[in-house]
């Protein structure tokens, strides 16, 4: 029956959002499905725990190890991890991993399928793989699982590194190797480097011991060690001689076997130090190559080998088998029977002697001991027959003076006689508020960043003294000392702020003043200017009219002296009518008060009297005899 057809989680949705589609492959730990993410609308590979796994918490971790491990990672030659989490539909816990989809197959495939590459395809897969695993290690991350299997061709050529399952953080303290736990030795044996065979300890030269297999096989065809049994392979990986490339695959050039040798060098300090090395030194071999010896391709091997498939080293049991002897030749049988038997006695010895000195049977299990004293975590690690090293560390979930973590970790694989280093807590790391104000906005991030402290809400005012993009201040202020892990919010200025002007023409002059004071400007000077139409003390004019200042800008105001001033003419002793005329003239409004009914018509006096200057317009009020 089609597998796909039978598995229960096709068509089914994880935590709503993931549609499973259809069954694309099963691994050493997980079944790889497409899927559709439905909330973005793309299609994803879906990877999910197998369920004999599910509550195997050493497998768990690990699975959450891959996503947080290749997460770390952004690089177009890795395959991304999206998303992580577990569904919990029908009271069943599903842990699954969310990864870019790449339409393609393994690099595995394409040699089974091709035989062995030419030069040129070689080098241009290795590499990719070495740029990708380059990104890696700089980021302090071990892949520990280098083969062909794990390497994607996409139909448009693309190279992938898939499969980060097995990966695991380089000390922190700086050094570039880990020591694996003994559920952690897993992997193809034909890819292994000898130190993950003998003592568990990887580092980034054991992944360039993966890509050097990887390349044996695109130039040959086949790895440089196949066996019966992964007991084989893995005791030829840690003894015999790697033979060069050009052995198999005859005509290839010596700077190529120089390259693989140097890669599949037995003693880890005699590879490249790191897959940015290796990438150099092959780039240096690619351009001493002519066109010709690029585009040579061996001949397919006779019978092609299949690399085993993930095989928990630490379980291998070898796999004997007798010879046929022919019956009519009895001597011939007997001697091939004892020399079998003689065969059989030297595996066994010699699979019993790698299990004690090498195997699992020279290790032992990390006891726990985190949340004991320093005190209980060393008498109960030396009970257990181990040396105990103690480090300090911060924590932000186990109290100060209490043990952290080990490392080998709870559970994980160490040597009987090995060492673990216990973590003792310091408690939660904390860090003091840079000052970062007037810095701009994205030198206080990093500021922020690098002093160990992540960045909260950022929000914007004006401000009259700090400049645009600058911060004013944070929120808690520099100097506090807060947890590591407590954003810190910054105050970003908008530079000044622009007042609108206020319009006060016809206003009073004191009334303007205050109206533009208010607005946080100032009057920036008044001139008088006379006016017939604009009353005496309002404002006539002002600059600016209209627009925007900034705080403290002045609006100069031009402000009414009324209408202008005319002298008041002599006209005492005049007609009545002939005085009215000459005063209207000259813009004068004119009053007449008559004495004894002024009968005569002769101006006697004016008020304001003659001589007097008085604004235009007023009025002049004449004596009439």
């Amino acid at each position: 029956m089609d597998a796909t057809l039978s598995d229960p989680l096709v068509g089914r949705r994880l935590d709503g959002r993931y549609h499973v589609l259809g069954r694309v492959g099963r691994g050493g730990m997980g079944v790889v499905y497409r899927a559709e993410d439905e909330r973005l609308e793309r299609v994803v590979a879906l990877k999910v725990l197998r369920a004999d796994l599910a509550h195997d918490p050493t497998a768990r971790s690990r699975f959450v190890r891959e996503a947080k491990s290749a997460a770390r990672l952004t690089h177009p030659g890795i395959v991304a991890v999206l998303d992580q989490g577990v569904d919990h539909e029908g009271g069943t816990e599903t842990a699954y991993l969310v990864m870019e989809l790449i339409d393609g197959r393994t690099l595995r495939d394409v040699v089974l399928d091709k035989g062995a590459l030419t030069p040129g395809e070689a080098l241009s897969v290795t590499a990719d793989v070495l740029d990708a695993l380059a990104e890696a290690h700089r980021k302090g991350v071990l892949h520990r699982d280098v083969k062909t299997a794990n390497v994607l061709v996409a139909d448009d050529g693309r190279v992938k590194v898939a499969d980060f399952g097995l990966a695991r953080a380089a000390s922190a303290g700086g050094g570039q190797s880990t020591t694996v736990g003994m559920g952690d030795l897993m992997g193809t044996a034909e890819y292994l480097a000898p130190e993950q065979l003998e003592t568990g300890e990887t580092d980034a030269r054991s992944d360039v011991y993966g890509v050097g297999v990887m390349l044996y096989e695109m130039l040959t065809g086949a790895p440089p060690f196949t066996g019966d049994s992964p007991f084989t392979i893995a005791y030829k990986h840690v003894h015999e001689t790697v033979p060069p490339p050009s052995v198999k695959a005859p005509g290839l050039p010596k700077a190529l076997d120089a390259l693989v040798l140097d890669a599949l060098a037995k003693d880890p300090d005699e590879r490249p130090a790191d897959a940015g090395e290796m990438l150099e030194q092959l780039r240096a071999v690619r351009s001493s190559l002519t066109p010709e010896q690029l585009g040579a391709r061996a001949p397919r091997p006779a019978t092609p080998s299949a690399p085993g498939s993930t095989t928990r080293i630490g379980a291998l049991a070898a796999k004997d088998e007798a010879d046929t002897v022919p019956s009519s030749e009895g001597h011939r049988s007997r001697r091939g029977l004892l020399v079998g038997l003689v065969l059989l006695v030297l595996a066994v010895g010699a699979g019993i002697s790698w299990y004690f000195l090498a195997g699992p049977g020279a290790y032992t299990t990390t006891p726990a001991v985190a949340g004991k004293s320093p005190q209980e975590a060393r008498s109960i690690l030396q009970s257990a027959g181990l040396g105990v090293d103690e480090q300090q560390g911060f924590s932000d979930t186990v109290a100060t003076g209490l043990v952290a973590s080990s490392d080998p970790e709870d559970g994980d694989r160490v040597r009987k006689d090995g060492t673990v280093t216990i973590v003792v807590s310091r408690g939660i790391q904390q860090f003091a508020v840079p000052d970062v104000v007037r810095a701009s906005q994205s030198d206080a991030e990093s500021r922020l960043r690098d002093t160990g402290l992540g960045v909260g809400a950022v929000s914007q005012e004006f401000s009259e003294d700090v400049p645009e993009g600058a911060v004013i201040r944070t929120d808690p202020a520099a100097g506090t000392v807060v947890n590591h892990d407590s954003p810190v919010a910054l105050v970003v200025s908008k530079g000044r702020e622009p007042i609108d002007v206020p319009n006060v023409v016809d206003q009073p002059q004191d009334a303007a003043a205050t109206a533009i004071t208010d607005r946080g400007l100032t009057v920036g000077g008044v001139d008088q200017q006379i006016s017939e139409t604009v009353p005496k003390g309002q404002v006539i004019s002002q600059t600016p009219a209209d627009g925007t200042l900034f705080r403290g800008d002045a609006v100069r105001l031009v402000v009414s002296a009324g209408p202008p001033l005319v002298q008041v003419p002599q006209v005492q002793g005049k007609n009545v009518d002939a005085a009215t005329q000459q005063l209207q003239a000259l813009g004068f409004k004119v009053a007449r008060d008559n004495i004894l009914g002024g009968v005569f018509g002769t101006v006697r006096s004016s008020d304001p009297a003659a001589g007097q200057s008085v604004p235009k317009g007023s009025t002049i009020t004449l004596t009439v005899v």
